[in-house]
């Protein structure tokens, strides 16, 4: 026993000196890429200088996020591939277009399951926009050999699916007319000499309006059936703007459901659930003037115009009093609200509206003493582009935050900074809600580990995106070089939040929702990269508390004027110890059934989904992300078991050895009776 017991304590001791010593020879987990609970500067990441990017998509179909950059000349483009094992970007293929580029727009637009090229670019007239279309090749790159289409009017038309056949077609205005009109994809792989549109007349159902240049034009469900519907920014001629809002009613057609007036100086509009009750909201900032030398906006505001729809049920036995719907149960959500609304008009009565001085969020300091301006345009292309505020869910606590670039000070020494702003609950002092402490959201920038986006002075645009699919949201910052330290800057997210994520996609059907099949010496593979405009997604889940809690977000809404926007969409789930109760995902096919929802979707992983064309079922694929902690967890389950291994050891052989004895006590019992 006492030899046993020697070896059992050199066991353990042998184990945690294998825990505990650093030991790179047997040590199984490579050791973090990034340390640091902060955001890290990554560099340019393998792109070259003098690039601007344009545009994102996974031009390989190999699901990770790729590049579309356009050389100083403003005409050569640049494919950069993302390299998971070198951790960088790596440029791939490059044309040159005859004209300057304006913006690119990747879609499958023969769909074959490969990324193809659209580029608007500068015409022969200078009132007009050509559009071309370069086809990827099945080899990989494109087929320079390209395909023209009608032109169009300066103000960019947006890609979408406008008769529900989930093909990318274009909703814009030509230079011979001015009404709508529609380029109808018509593409057939089949004849060489197809061309790629047709112009059309859109099925409209309402007094039409005259497109503002540039526009915030989206395909985006505004009444919550899961539909994409057309969203417009209209120039009334005096230099003033409104919106209109077209209500998709599938084959019957889109009919005009509500237009307003914008707030004057009204800048790029972008949609999000700000207060993550299950419907998108406006989200735009609005200037009292804009510099046209440097697209700096003066006395800017944040504006929140809130979606009024039905709210979510408590529970399903609620959804109808009297008659009428009065909220959407957990498990129907896309359901259509018909009397949804957009109220922006600035009154103390109307909490649907939330207009926010910059000055709130940014308050003057002793080094800035001035009110901060914000770039809103990038001049330093021609012409010059807009610069959006873009949103996303970097904390992943659900509620979607910003990011802007905010000037402070004057001349020489005016500093063009990326700032992050994280959405907060309400409280008192609180940039975005009122005194008493009471609203919907606030607002609070982030001052700590941030160091490398405060030290950027010259940028000129930023956009979200995740680098290597590790599932945290990173940022892009570009510059305009000023600072000498490059045109181009990645932000890690390091920070590590006890919160869940999810990543999804939805697929334009191509190859019938499966495999691509082999041709032309090219293997088999995944029509992953598509950059489908359009589609919904919906979903309820459970906090640590138990509360229900319902959001929406949409999948490129936006393609035209750069916007960056990435092909997949990210979403925070919050502080959840259950999986998602409920992912509604809605297409833009024309059938009863353009949506589905999937229960008990794991959190941290990617969805693809992949609708039907004609008459097949809905294919659904997860895609699990391995954590950090899966190690730790799997060292800690094989210690577990190690121990109690040795603990029932030693019960087992304890059981023997009083058996032994018990055994060798009767043998030397003498039987009484016997005698």
């Amino acid at each position: 026993m006492r030899r046993f017991s020697s070896l059992v304590l050199e066991w353990i001791l042998l184990a945690t000196l294998l825990l505990v010593q650093p030991s790179y020879a047997i040590w199984p987990f490579p050791p973090k890429r990034f340390s640091g609970n902060a955001l890290l500067g990554a560099g340019a990441m393998g792109v070259e200088p003098d690039m601007t990017v344009v545009a994102f998509g996974d031009f390989n179909g190999d699901q990770f996020l790729d590049l579309l950059t356009l050389g100083q000349d403003r005409q050569t483009l640049y494919i950069y591939l993302w390299d998971h094992e070198d951790y960088a970007f790596k440029k791939s293929a490059s044309f040159r277009h005859p004209q300057r580029v304006y913006n690119v727009i990747p879609g499958d637009l023969t769909q074959d399951g490969r990324l193809d090229l659209l580029v608007y670019g500068q015409s022969a007239k200078t009132s007009e926009i050509s559009i071309t279309l370069y086809p990827a090749l099945p080899q990989g790159g494109f087929d320079l050999n390209t395909v023209s289409a009608p032109v169009s009017s300066l103000a960019q038309p947006i890609p979408m699916d406008m008769n529900g056949d989930l093909k990318i077609d274009l909703f814009g205005v030509t230079s011979q007319s001015s009404p709508f009109q529609v380029w109808r994809n018509v593409w057939n792989s089949s004849d060489p000499r197809s061309d790629i549109f047709t112009i059309a007349e859109p099925n409209l159902n309402g007094a039409q309006c005259t497109l503002a240049n540039p526009h915030s034009n989206a395909a985006v469900d505004l009444n919550g059936d899961c539909l994409a519907d057309i969203f417009l920014v209209c120039d009334n001629g005096s230099g003033s703007k409104f919106f209109q809002i077209w209500i998709n009613n599938k084959d019957s057609g889109f009919k005009l459901a509500q237009q307003g007036p914008l707030p004057s100086g009204t800048q790029a509009i972008s949609f999000a659930d700000i207060d993550r009750d299950g419907t998108l909201d406006m989200f735009f900032a609005s200037c009292s003037s804009v510099s046209a030398a440097t697209g700096i906006g003066s006395k800017c505001s944040i504006n929140i115009a809130y979606n009024k729809q039905l709210p979510l049920c408590t529970s399903s036995s609620q959804s109808v009093v009297n008659g009428k719907r009065v909220c959407r149960p957990p498990d129907d959500l896309c359901t259509a609200d018909p009397d949804f609304k957009f109220d922006l008009g600035q009154r103390a009565d109307n909490d649907a509206f939330v207009h926010v001085p910059l000055s709130d969020i940014f308050p003057p300091t002793s080094d800035s003493p001035t009110a901060p301006g914000l770039l809103v345009m990038d001049t330093t292309q021609s012409p010059p582009v807009p610069v959006s505020i873009k949103l996303g869910d970097v904390n992943q606590d659900g509620f979607p935050d910003f990011l802007a670039v905010v000037v402070t000070g004057t001349g020489k020494r005016r500093q063009r900074t990326p700032q992050l702003v994280l959405s907060v609950p309400c409280g008192k002092n609180v940039a975005g809600c009122n005194g008493d402490g009471s609203g919907r959201r606030g607002w609070h920038t982030v001052k700590k580990d941030a160091d490398p986006l405060h030290a950027i002075q010259d940028a000129r645009s930023v956009a979200f995106l995740d680098m290597d699919e590790d599932g945290t949201l990173d940022m892009m910052i570009q510059r305009t070089g000023d600072q000498g330290q490059g045109n181009i800057i990645f932000i890690q997210n390091n920070f590590y939040y006890d919160a869940f994520f999810l990543k999804a996609i939805v697929l334009n059907g191509a190859c019938n929702g499966g495999t691509c099949p082999a041709s032309d010496g090219v293997k088999k593979y995944h029509p992953y990269g598509v950059s489908y405009s359009g589609a919904t997604y919906k979903y309820t889940v459970l906090d640590t508390s138990g509360r229900r809690s319902a959001a929406q977000v949409g999948q490129m809404p936006q393609a035209a004027y750069q916007s960056l926007l990435t092909p997949y969409v990210y979403f925070g789930l919050g502080r959840t110890n259950n999986y998602i109760e409920n992912l509604f995902v809605g297409s833009t096919k024309h059938t009863d059934q353009h949506y589905i929802n999937m229960e008990g979707v794991i959190p941290n992983s990617k969805v693809v989904i992949i609708p039907p064309i004609e008459g097949d079922s809905w294919r659904k694929e997860l895609y699990l992300r391995p954590g950090e902690w899966i190690p730790w967890v799997t060292v800690a389950v094989i210690a577990a078991l190690f121990i109690l291994a040795i603990i029932v050891l030693v019960l087992h052989l304890n059981e023997k050895r009083e058996d032994e004895l018990e055994r060798r006590r009767a043998s030397h019992h003498i039987n009484f009776d016997a005698l």
